[in-house]
């Protein structure tokens, strides 16, 4: 089994943590601490929510961006239906975050998606997929 970890510096922990937990991530204690929170979705995706000064030392000599004005990543995801997609984005929007639609005329019944900005600007992109 792959597990993946998508790492996102913010500025406030304990606000990101709480923000994450609204979108229903859950936070693994085990390997969360004053530096870093391991939010699960599920057994196979994790967001690691990292202090700037801890995610500095795991990228070398480079300065950490600014995800309100620098895009480093996009980490898509997938849901198991266009409402779970739906609510996703709207739970972001309900606390504090927000989404949008980067493509347009894609039909609902085909592929439903969009990117959600936390709080610090880091962007997740939940989507649907039609498998017929």
């Amino acid at each position: 089994m792959t597990m993946v970890f998508a790492n996102f510096p913010v500025r406030d922990l304990e606000i990101a943590t709480e923000f994450y937990t609204k979108l229903g991530f859950t936070m693994n204690e085990q390997y969360s601490d004053e530096n870093a929170s391991a939010m699960a979705w599920n057994d196979t995706f994790f967001v690691m929510l990292l202090t700037r000064d801890f995610y500095k030392r795991f990228i070398g000599n480079r300065q950490v961006a600014d995800p309100k004005t620098t895009s480093g990543a996009l980490v898509a995801f997938s849901l198991d239906s266009p409402e779970e997609v739906r609510a996703f984005a709207k739970r972001a929007q309900d606390n504090g975050g927000e989404y949008y639609t980067a493509i347009e005329g894609i039909p609902d019944d085909q592929m439903v998606g969009f990117e959600v900005v936390d709080l610090d600007g880091n962007i997740l992109e939940p989507s649907w997929m039609a498998t017929e």
